[in-house]
């Protein structure tokens, strides 16, 4: 499941200028004001964010007064920041960098400040692209197989992609199944990417040689996310196909002599939690990707039939400190990350580190120091439901592509108003009913892996037992009880 890049400078300049927002009453107050409908039929904010930019447009005076806004807002964060305005204006002429800001600010205008902050729709939207695959995982969250009878149209894919449009989506995060089997995956992925979307894809790697590489860049796909959960023997076995390893890691050079932003991915078990500091070492010295990241085993559809291999806590713990530590080694290349939310309470703990986010791959936080804290929780760890959520091929909506909810289809349910209405949404946002998680400290910048939560109790409101902090559910897990877990009483019931 892959996420998003941007760079750092543009990175900044969005947590910069939500800042500022979110510091300044008299600003806050003009916020719902500012989004609203521009005479010229858009958004007054991205209006006046276009302006700001250099670039011509017309409106009425609502929009005058919604510029002279948004400037002060974004001169005061520059000032703040240390940020140049010339660089203000030179990143604000990309696209996805306006589109960020107003989904991120919409969002505050609409919910009002939130710890952590929910966007007016979703920023990123992982769409399970199709149910066909080539390769048969052990742990595949989406029992994948061969190309489902209700998978979205071409048309209807264009659609979709119309309707995330609208709705104020940023990102699309394709993935599968193997989106690369669909034989209109590059039709779709250009369709999107002149809408201005910051796209990426995930895929096993196996199909992906030095043309297929070239054609994904010529897409607009900027961001690769390629699956790889060990040495050949492990790999081979995991993903139930001799020579899958091989083929995965030339896809990986392809990419990275193609120019695309190359990241490995590894699903992280009992059974290769050992290669791991090798495997760091193999991603950056042999296959020179620029990312690596670990993934959390989530306990769903395939995955159920091995969850005797998922980490134990205190193995997951270390494992976060050590993709920490290769985080901060300034002599390390490789940008390491992890989906586990508790791996921003270990940056916390490492003191003046910066701020790691789940699903967001950036270092939005370095040389902020001092200030990581504050932004960890408008950030807020896990992001399901809050930042982004899943789509499956036949358009079921879901909260994460790991929790299979339906809680709405894209064929006639507007994006945004289920984002807004969902009984299931709110649920997970309400960060202090979560059981354990919602008593932690850490509960904003982190809030437990809500997937995993449900994967283990059928309760998005539980906890997620691969934390430390939780050890007292793991224990019960491990004695083999059946567990209920009714959250208005955030009590343990055996049934």
């Amino acid at each position: 499941m892959p996420g998003i890049n941007l760079n750092t400078r543009d990175a900044e300049l969005v947590a910069n200028t939500v800042k500022v927002w979110l510091g300044n009453p008299v600003s806050r107050g003009f916020l719902k004001f500012v989004c609203g409908n521009s005479g010229n039929g858009e958004n007054r904010l991205n209006t006046a964010l276009k302006r700001f930019a250099g670039e011509p447009v017309n409106g009425d005076w609502k929009d005058d007064l919604a510029y002279k806004i948004v400037s002060f807002a974004i001169k005061k964060g520059a000032e703040s920041f240390g940020v140049p305005e010339r660089d203000m204006k030179i990143g604000l002429k990309d696209l996805v960098l306006r589109r960020a800001l107003v989904n991120v600010l919409e969002g505050v205008a609409y919910y009002g400040i939130q710890r952590p902050q929910t966007t007016i729709s979703p920023f990123l939207v992982v769409w399970n692209f199709t149910h066909a695959c080539n390769l048969s995982c052990r742990h595949c969250y989406q029992d994948a197989g061969g190309f489902a009878s209700d998978e979205l149209t071409t048309e209807e894919a264009k659609r979709t992609i119309d309707e995330f449009h609208e709705s104020g989506v940023v990102a699309i995060a394709f993935s599968g199944g193997e989106p690369l089997v669909r034989p209109d995956f590059f039709e779709v992925a250009e369709y999107a990417a002149r809408k201005g979307f910051y796209l990426s894809v995930a895929t096993n790697g196996t199909l992906l040689t030095k043309r297929m590489a070239e054609r994904i860049k010529d897409s607009g796909i900027e961001y690769v996310e390629i699956s790889l959960d060990g040495f050949e023997k492990e790999h081979d076995e995991f993903r139930g196909f001799r020579g899958a390893w091989r083929r995965t890691c030339n896809g990986v050079r392809n990419c990275v002599e193609a120019g695309l932003d190359t990241c490995v991915a590894t699903t992280v078990t009992k059974r290769n939690l050992k290669d791991i500091k090798r495997m760091a070492e193999f991603v950056e010295k042999d296959l020179k990707a620029k990312r690596m990241i670990a993934f959390n085993f989530i306990p769903v559809r395939r995955g159920k039939n091995m969850m005797e291999h998922d980490l134990e806590p205190g193995e997951r713990e270390e494992l976060q400190r050590f993709l920490y530590s290769k985080f901060m080694d300034s002599s390390c290349r490789l940008n390491v990350l992890s989906t586990a939310p508790q791996y921003a309470r270990i940056a916390l703990e490492f003191a003046e580190g910066p701020t790691v986010t789940t699903h967001f791959t950036n270092r939005v936080a370095m040389g902020m120091k001092g200030k990581t804290r504050k932004l960890g929780e408008f950030i807020g760890g896990c992001g399901a439901g809050r930042l982004y959520c899943g789509l499956e091929p036949n358009g079921d909506i879901q909260p994460c592509v790991f929790i299979p909810i339906k809680i709405g289809n894209i064929r006639k349910d507007r994006l945004k108003n289920v984002w807004a209405t969902s009984p299931t949404l709110k649920k997970m946002r309400e960060r202090e009913k979560f059981v354990g998680c919602g008593e932690c400290e850490y509960r904003f910048v982190c809030g437990g892996c809500r997937a995993r939560a449900y994967g283990y109790f059928g309760d998005v409101q539980a906890p997620d037992p691969g934390c430390i902090n939780n050890l007292k559910y793991w224990d019960m897990l491990k004695m083999g009880a059946d567990l209920k877990i009714p959250v208005e009483r955030k009590k343990f019931f055996l049934f």
